[in-house]
């Protein structure tokens, strides 16, 4: 007989003996003890839904560089925030960050020598279209232990993935391949392809800070600093934020008034060279 079946006898027996109690008491227990179970998983499922996702912010130490006659490189530090951290996901070190300095998109040419006729010359070259002249990545830890090949390909994450896509209106070198790799390799050389691992570090649990080294040869023109926050390997949110690098200084400013104030320019050395040559001839004037 059934636990249900021998709780209705013993309330019916109660009623039947004048003890409306027991039953009430007997009935209710039966019918709230199921109904608890079924609440608790709703209100969990619930928040997990409600749970809002996390966001990434970052900021530059600084919005512009100057680039001077004596700049040797230098280095930007990013600070980063995250939004909603979750802080089981955080003590389990589970989330990454890549942070990006990327240089400005043009033309790029690579050209490969060969020897004729006894003298190194210029054989073939092929030119890529809307490459980065730069490209500095700081990351949590090595790319490939924090995602799949096919995201950080698909995100441009790594010096590898970097999209460099043969220009459709030059002519297309036999090996292009080749010509690509070799492209790579250049810049790594010069120093503006690099990559930091590590170089993103937590200072608290929603708190971050990156560091990358510009190199002395940084181009010119307005940078973009990226950042991609990562949760268990997928990606949960992207930030970006402006960098402009330019000449400074006193020689920027004689060039820059050479080239847009010329007639100036001209009178203006024209008057410099005559006072300095009155200018010597009183001081190396013989008595």
């Amino acid at each position: 007989m059934s636990p249900r079946r021998i709780l209705l006898l013993l309330a019916l027996g109660a009623g039947l003996a004048g003890g409306p109690a027991l039953a009430q008491v007997s009935v209710t227990q039966d019918t709230a003890a199921p109904a608890g179970e079924p609440g608790e998983a709703a209100a969990a499922n619930a928040a997990e839904q409600a749970r809002v996702p996390e966001r990434i912010e970052i900021g530059l130490s600084t919005q512009a560089i100057g680039i001077t006659s004596d700049f040797t490189g230098q280095a930007l530090t990013i600070f980063g925030a995250i939004d909603n951290v979750d802080p089981l996901v955080h003590r389990q070190g589970r989330y990454d960050i890549f942070v990006i300095i990327e240089g400005p998109r043009s033309e790029l040419v690579t050209r490969r020598k060969a020897r004729v006729f006894g003298i190194w010359m210029n054989v073939e070259s092929q030119s890529f279209d809307n490459t980065p002249q730069s490209y500095l990545i700081a990351s949590t830890r090595l790319a490939r232990d924090i995602t799949s090949l096919d995201t950080l390909a698909r995100l441009s994450l790594g010096i590898g993935q970097i999209r460099v896509q043969p220009h459709p209106d030059r002519k297309q070198a036999r090996e292009v391949e080749a010509f690509t790799a070799a492209l790579r390799r250049l810049k790594q050389d010069a120093g503006l392809y690099q990559e930091f691992p590590g170089g993103v570090q937590f200072i608290s649990q929603s708190l971050f800070r990156a560091e990358v080294a510009l190199p002395a040869n940084v181009p010119l023109g307005q940078h973009r600093a990226r950042a991609y926050l990562f949760r268990n390997g997928e990606l949960v949110g992207q930030t970006q934020a402006p960098l402009r690098i330019a000449k400074a200084g006193f020689e920027f400013a004689v060039s820059d008034f050479a080239r847009n104030q010329s007639l100036y320019y001209g009178l203006s050395s024209v008057l410099l060279a005559l006072f300095i040559g009155w200018l010597g001839r009183i001081v190396f004037k013989k008595d």
